[in-house]
Protein backbone atom coordinates (compact mmCIF):
# COMPACT_ATOMS: atom_id res chain seq x y z
CA UNK A 1 0.00 0.00 0.00
CA UNK A 2 2.79 2.48 1.16
CA UNK A 3 4.42 1.89 -2.34
CA UNK A 4 1.55 2.61 -4.29
CA UNK A 5 1.11 5.91 -2.14
CA UNK A 6 5.04 6.63 -2.90
CA UNK A 7 4.90 6.02 -6.74
CA UNK A 8 1.40 7.71 -7.07
CA UNK A 9 2.82 10.89 -5.32
CA UNK A 10 6.18 10.79 -7.57
CA UNK A 11 3.99 10.38 -10.72
CA UNK A 12 1.55 13.39 -10.26
CA UNK A 13 2.27 15.53 -6.96
CA UNK A 14 6.26 16.16 -7.43
CA UNK A 15 6.59 19.23 -10.02
CA UNK A 16 9.12 18.73 -12.68
CA UNK A 17 12.17 21.07 -12.55
CA UNK A 18 14.14 22.92 -15.21
CA UNK A 19 17.37 23.08 -15.50
CA UNK A 20 19.42 24.91 -17.95
CA UNK A 21 19.81 26.39 -21.27
CA UNK A 22 22.63 26.14 -23.58
CA UNK A 23 24.91 28.14 -26.05
CA UNK A 24 26.69 26.37 -28.15
CA UNK A 25 29.78 26.98 -30.66
CA UNK A 26 29.73 30.09 -32.57
CA UNK A 27 32.55 32.34 -33.57
CA UNK A 28 34.66 34.40 -31.59
CA UNK A 29 36.11 37.06 -34.61
CA UNK A 30 38.98 34.95 -35.61
CA UNK A 31 38.49 31.39 -34.66
CA UNK A 32 35.29 29.07 -34.87
CA UNK A 33 34.46 27.64 -31.14
CA UNK A 34 33.59 23.81 -29.74
CA UNK A 35 33.27 25.19 -26.56
CA UNK A 36 29.60 24.91 -24.63
CA UNK A 37 28.59 27.52 -21.78
CA UNK A 38 25.71 26.46 -19.32
CA UNK A 39 23.23 28.70 -17.73
CA UNK A 40 21.67 27.13 -14.86
CA UNK A 41 18.02 28.75 -14.45
CA UNK A 42 17.88 28.49 -10.92
CA UNK A 43 20.66 31.36 -10.18
CA UNK A 44 21.72 32.62 -13.23
CA UNK A 45 25.14 31.30 -13.11
CA UNK A 46 27.30 29.96 -16.11
CA UNK A 47 29.25 27.12 -16.31
CA UNK A 48 31.15 25.67 -19.26
CA UNK A 49 30.77 21.93 -20.09
CA UNK A 50 34.11 19.80 -20.30
CA UNK A 51 33.15 18.10 -22.87
CA UNK A 52 32.80 20.15 -26.56
CA UNK A 53 30.91 19.50 -30.19
CA UNK A 54 32.85 17.00 -32.51
CA UNK A 55 33.90 20.09 -34.34
CA UNK A 56 34.17 23.96 -34.20
CA UNK A 57 31.37 25.20 -35.81
CA UNK A 58 29.69 28.51 -36.72
CA UNK A 59 26.22 29.31 -38.14
CA UNK A 60 24.72 26.28 -36.45
CA UNK A 61 21.45 25.84 -34.97
CA UNK A 62 20.36 23.85 -32.09
CA UNK A 63 16.77 22.49 -30.56
CA UNK A 64 15.60 19.83 -27.52
CA UNK A 65 13.89 17.26 -26.37
CA UNK A 66 13.38 18.56 -22.71
CA UNK A 67 14.14 16.90 -20.33
CA UNK A 68 16.26 14.24 -22.24
CA UNK A 69 18.60 16.12 -24.96
CA UNK A 70 20.05 18.99 -26.41
CA UNK A 71 21.09 18.64 -30.13
CA UNK A 72 23.14 20.61 -32.38
CA UNK A 73 22.82 20.66 -36.59
CA UNK A 74 24.92 21.39 -39.46
CA UNK A 75 27.25 25.15 -39.26
CA UNK A 76 30.77 25.97 -41.26
CA UNK A 77 33.80 24.17 -39.35
CA UNK A 78 37.31 25.11 -39.68
CA UNK A 79 37.80 23.74 -42.69
CA UNK A 80 36.20 25.66 -43.69
CA UNK A 81 33.21 23.52 -45.15
CA UNK A 82 29.75 22.78 -43.95
CA UNK A 83 28.74 20.26 -42.28
CA UNK A 84 25.67 17.91 -42.03
CA UNK A 85 26.46 16.40 -38.74
CA UNK A 86 23.90 16.49 -35.85
CA UNK A 87 25.52 16.56 -31.89
CA UNK A 88 23.65 15.32 -28.79
CA UNK A 89 23.89 16.34 -25.51
CA UNK A 90 22.35 13.77 -23.37
CA UNK A 91 20.87 15.91 -20.25
CA UNK A 92 21.52 13.84 -17.55
CA UNK A 93 25.24 14.12 -17.39
CA UNK A 94 25.84 16.47 -20.19
CA UNK A 95 27.68 14.07 -22.07
CA UNK A 96 27.89 14.67 -26.25
CA UNK A 97 28.04 12.16 -28.83
CA UNK A 98 27.61 12.22 -33.06
CA UNK A 99 24.32 10.83 -34.26
CA UNK A 100 24.54 8.06 -37.41
CA UNK A 101 21.77 10.26 -38.89
CA UNK A 102 22.81 13.40 -40.69
CA UNK A 103 21.15 16.11 -42.23
CA UNK A 104 20.07 16.25 -46.26
CA UNK A 105 22.64 18.71 -46.98
CA UNK A 106 25.75 20.19 -45.77
CA UNK A 107 24.36 23.36 -44.60
CA UNK A 108 24.70 26.74 -41.94
CA UNK A 109 22.82 29.72 -41.34
CA UNK A 110 19.80 27.05 -40.81
CA UNK A 111 17.01 26.99 -37.77
CA UNK A 112 15.54 24.67 -35.57
CA UNK A 113 13.04 23.95 -32.74
CA UNK A 114 11.63 21.02 -31.23
CA UNK A 115 8.22 19.86 -30.93
CA UNK A 116 9.60 18.42 -27.31
CA UNK A 117 8.97 14.46 -26.51
CA UNK A 118 8.37 13.77 -30.32
CA UNK A 119 10.63 15.69 -32.64
CA UNK A 120 13.17 17.85 -33.95
CA UNK A 121 13.00 19.86 -37.04
CA UNK A 122 16.30 21.67 -38.75
CA UNK A 123 15.12 23.80 -41.70
CA UNK A 124 16.60 26.29 -44.67
CA UNK A 125 20.03 27.39 -44.40
CA UNK A 126 23.03 27.59 -47.40
CA UNK A 127 24.65 24.61 -49.16
CA UNK A 128 27.30 25.99 -50.37
CA UNK A 129 25.78 28.75 -52.91
CA UNK A 130 22.27 27.42 -52.80
CA UNK A 131 19.96 28.43 -49.70
CA UNK A 132 17.65 25.90 -49.14
CA UNK A 133 13.95 25.68 -48.22
CA UNK A 134 14.09 21.85 -47.27
CA UNK A 135 12.98 20.84 -43.18
CA UNK A 136 14.50 17.65 -41.76
CA UNK A 137 12.76 15.79 -38.94
CA UNK A 138 14.67 14.31 -36.12
CA UNK A 139 12.45 11.68 -34.42
CA UNK A 140 12.44 10.80 -30.13
CA UNK A 141 13.76 9.20 -29.08
CA UNK A 142 15.60 6.83 -32.24
CA UNK A 143 17.17 9.59 -33.27
CA UNK A 144 16.38 9.00 -36.77
CA UNK A 145 15.31 11.32 -39.73
CA UNK A 146 13.45 12.02 -42.36
CA UNK A 147 12.63 15.05 -44.75
CA UNK A 148 9.46 16.34 -44.87
CA UNK A 149 7.38 16.82 -47.79
CA UNK A 150 6.42 20.63 -46.85
CA UNK A 151 8.98 23.41 -47.67
CA UNK A 152 9.48 26.74 -46.26
CA UNK A 153 7.71 29.34 -48.40
CA UNK A 154 10.56 30.77 -49.44
CA UNK A 155 12.94 28.19 -51.78
CA UNK A 156 15.95 30.25 -50.97
CA UNK A 157 15.59 31.01 -47.70
CA UNK A 158 18.35 31.38 -45.00
CA UNK A 159 19.90 33.25 -41.71
CA UNK A 160 16.85 32.10 -40.40
CA UNK A 161 15.29 31.40 -37.14
CA UNK A 162 12.89 29.52 -35.15
CA UNK A 163 11.14 28.59 -32.05
CA UNK A 164 8.27 26.02 -31.10
CA UNK A 165 4.99 25.87 -29.11
CA UNK A 166 5.84 22.00 -28.23
CA UNK A 167 2.63 19.52 -28.53
CA UNK A 168 1.08 21.95 -31.22
CA UNK A 169 3.35 23.91 -34.14
CA UNK A 170 7.08 25.19 -35.12
CA UNK A 171 7.26 28.71 -36.27
CA UNK A 172 10.55 29.53 -38.93
CA UNK A 173 11.24 33.45 -39.53
CA UNK A 174 12.63 36.10 -41.12
CA UNK A 175 16.13 34.66 -43.75
CA UNK A 176 17.44 36.04 -46.93
CA UNK A 177 16.15 35.15 -50.20
CA UNK A 178 17.78 36.26 -53.56
CA UNK A 179 15.65 38.97 -53.48
CA UNK A 180 16.89 40.35 -50.07
CA UNK A 181 16.14 40.05 -46.13
CA UNK A 182 12.68 38.48 -45.44
CA UNK A 183 9.77 39.13 -42.52
CA UNK A 184 7.44 36.36 -42.89
CA UNK A 185 7.07 33.54 -40.30
CA UNK A 186 5.95 29.95 -41.60
CA UNK A 187 4.49 27.70 -39.31
CA UNK A 188 4.74 23.71 -39.15
CA UNK A 189 1.95 21.99 -37.48
CA UNK A 190 3.09 19.10 -35.74
CA UNK A 191 0.29 16.68 -35.81
CA UNK A 192 0.82 16.45 -39.75
CA UNK A 193 4.07 18.60 -40.19
CA UNK A 194 2.40 20.59 -42.73
CA UNK A 195 3.07 23.98 -43.42
CA UNK A 196 1.16 27.38 -43.78
CA UNK A 197 2.17 30.98 -43.61
CA UNK A 198 0.97 33.64 -41.18
CA UNK A 199 -0.54 36.97 -42.24
CA UNK A 200 1.57 38.65 -39.35
CA UNK A 201 4.77 39.05 -39.91
CA UNK A 202 8.12 40.53 -38.18
CA UNK A 203 8.03 44.24 -37.56
CA UNK A 204 10.74 44.82 -40.29
CA UNK A 205 12.44 42.15 -43.02
CA UNK A 206 15.61 40.94 -41.23
CA UNK A 207 18.08 38.01 -41.01
CA UNK A 208 19.69 36.05 -38.30
CA UNK A 209 17.98 37.20 -35.16
CA UNK A 210 17.54 35.23 -32.11
CA UNK A 211 14.37 33.14 -31.07
CA UNK A 212 12.93 31.85 -28.38
CA UNK A 213 9.20 30.66 -26.96
CA UNK A 214 7.13 30.15 -23.93
CA UNK A 215 5.35 27.04 -25.02
CA UNK A 216 1.99 27.29 -24.72
CA UNK A 217 2.08 31.43 -24.32
CA UNK A 218 3.81 32.88 -27.06
CA UNK A 219 7.40 32.98 -29.32
CA UNK A 220 9.77 35.68 -29.32
CA UNK A 221 11.90 36.83 -32.22
CA UNK A 222 14.74 39.26 -31.28
CA UNK A 223 17.47 41.59 -32.70
CA UNK A 224 18.92 40.38 -36.48
CA UNK A 225 20.00 42.18 -39.17
CA UNK A 226 18.62 44.80 -41.50
CA UNK A 227 18.34 47.44 -44.32
CA UNK A 228 18.88 50.05 -41.52
CA UNK A 229 21.42 48.13 -39.78
CA UNK A 230 21.26 45.53 -36.46
CA UNK A 231 18.34 46.06 -34.68
CA UNK A 232 17.76 46.11 -30.78
CA UNK A 233 13.58 44.75 -31.31
CA UNK A 234 11.84 41.92 -30.05
CA UNK A 235 8.71 40.64 -31.93
CA UNK A 236 6.26 38.60 -29.95
CA UNK A 237 4.10 35.75 -31.68
CA UNK A 238 0.80 34.66 -29.55
CA UNK A 239 0.19 31.61 -29.77
CA UNK A 240 -3.64 31.66 -29.36
CA UNK A 241 -3.74 33.11 -32.48
CA UNK A 242 -0.42 34.12 -34.10
CA UNK A 243 -0.93 37.80 -34.17
CA UNK A 244 2.32 39.48 -33.29
CA UNK A 245 2.87 42.85 -30.80
CA UNK A 246 6.48 44.49 -30.97
CA UNK A 247 7.79 44.43 -27.00
CA UNK A 248 8.51 47.82 -25.47
CA UNK A 249 11.91 45.75 -23.56
CA UNK A 250 14.47 46.08 -26.66
CA UNK A 251 17.63 44.04 -27.03
CA UNK A 252 20.58 46.42 -25.15
CA UNK A 253 22.48 46.95 -28.32
CA UNK A 254 21.69 46.01 -32.04
CA UNK A 255 22.89 42.90 -33.03
CA UNK A 256 22.36 39.91 -35.53
CA UNK A 257 23.93 36.27 -35.54
CA UNK A 258 22.35 36.33 -31.55
CA UNK A 259 20.40 33.10 -30.19
CA UNK A 260 17.82 32.24 -27.94
CA UNK A 261 16.03 29.97 -25.50
CA UNK A 262 14.08 29.81 -22.55
CA UNK A 263 12.50 28.34 -18.82
CA UNK A 264 9.36 27.85 -20.18
CA UNK A 265 6.50 29.75 -17.65
CA UNK A 266 9.64 31.69 -16.51
CA UNK A 267 11.75 33.52 -19.01
CA UNK A 268 13.41 33.70 -22.13
CA UNK A 269 17.48 34.27 -22.83
CA UNK A 270 19.02 35.98 -25.73
CA UNK A 271 23.00 35.58 -25.66
CA UNK A 272 25.70 36.79 -27.68
CA UNK A 273 25.66 38.27 -31.59
CA UNK A 274 27.60 39.98 -33.67
CA UNK A 275 29.35 42.78 -33.26
CA UNK A 276 31.22 40.20 -30.72
CA UNK A 277 28.94 39.66 -27.73
CA UNK A 278 29.45 38.55 -24.69
CA UNK A 279 25.98 39.22 -22.78
CA UNK A 280 23.18 37.18 -22.39
CA UNK A 281 19.77 39.17 -21.66
CA UNK A 282 17.06 37.83 -20.21
CA UNK A 283 13.07 38.44 -20.60
CA UNK A 284 11.10 37.95 -17.66
CA UNK A 285 7.57 35.96 -18.51
CA UNK A 286 5.16 37.30 -18.30
CA UNK A 287 5.46 41.07 -17.64
CA UNK A 288 7.83 40.31 -20.87
CA UNK A 289 10.83 43.16 -18.87
CA UNK A 290 14.08 42.76 -20.09
CA UNK A 291 17.14 42.50 -17.57
CA UNK A 292 20.65 41.62 -18.02
CA UNK A 293 22.60 38.74 -16.63
CA UNK A 294 25.91 39.80 -14.30
CA UNK A 295 27.34 35.82 -15.98
CA UNK A 296 28.04 36.29 -19.54
CA UNK A 297 29.60 33.91 -22.51
CA UNK A 298 33.34 32.09 -21.73
CA UNK A 299 33.86 34.38 -24.49
CA UNK A 300 32.96 36.44 -27.40
CA UNK A 301 30.21 34.79 -30.01
CA UNK A 302 28.43 35.18 -32.74
CA UNK A 303 26.95 32.54 -35.00
CA UNK A 304 26.26 30.39 -32.45
CA UNK A 305 23.40 27.30 -31.16
CA UNK A 306 21.21 27.30 -28.04
CA UNK A 307 18.92 24.88 -26.60
CA UNK A 308 17.14 24.29 -22.71
CA UNK A 309 16.12 21.76 -20.68
CA UNK A 310 12.58 23.07 -18.88
CA UNK A 311 12.30 19.62 -17.69
CA UNK A 312 9.43 17.10 -19.29
CA UNK A 313 7.06 20.44 -20.92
Amino acid sequence: MLNTIISSLSQSAIPIVSVGGYFAGGYSGSANLSRIDKITFSNDSKSTLSGSLSTAVRYCAGMANSGVAGYVGGGTNDSPNKTSSINKIAFTADTITTLSATLSNVVDELGAMANSGTAGYFGGGANLSVRLSTIDKITFPADTKTTLSATLSAATSGALTAMANSGTAGYFAAGVTSAGRISGIDKITFSNDSKTTLSATLSVAKDAPGAMANSGVAGYVGGGGSAGGATTSIDKIDFSDDSKTTLSATLTTGKDSLAGFANSGVAGYFGGGNPNSTAIEKIAFPADTKTTLSATLTGTSYGLASFADSGIL
